[in-house]
């Protein structure tokens, strides 16, 4: 866990089915993210890359940086801008994130 000025954040395995769907089209399916809590924003789950259909997704120009996390890089699909990201050098106390995708939208799938 990392702390600063009342800023947390927590990466721990998770082992809910997480699935990601645009238009239809299953992008990611997970039994085994990552999920990373933090202070004011929304649970978000990261998937390995193997879990991830890197395939249908474009890199985009658009770069990011948190000083919590460091500098996210982006992908997107057609009609779909920025959809995906990932931490390639994510901040020691985040480590755990390297290289897993992050999308904007996630379904928990119910087993």
């Amino acid at each position: 866990m990392a702390s600063t000025t009342g800023h947390t954040i927590t990466v721990e395995p998770s082992d809910v089915h997480v699935r990601a769907v645009h238009d239809g089209q299953v992008l990611a399916e997970s039994r085994r993210p990552l999920v990373l809590r933090e202070t004011g924003c929304p649970d978000r789950y990261y998937l390995p890359p193997g879990d991830v259909r890197t395939d249908l997704l474009t890199p985009s120009d658009t770069r990011t940086h948190c000083p919590f996390k460091g500098d996210a890089s982006y992908w997107s699909l057609p009609g779909a801008a920025d959809l995906v990201w990932a931490y390639p050098e994510p901040e020691e106390q985040v480590r755990a994130i390297k290289g897993h995708f992050c999308f904007y939208a996630t379904d928990i799938v119910p087993d």
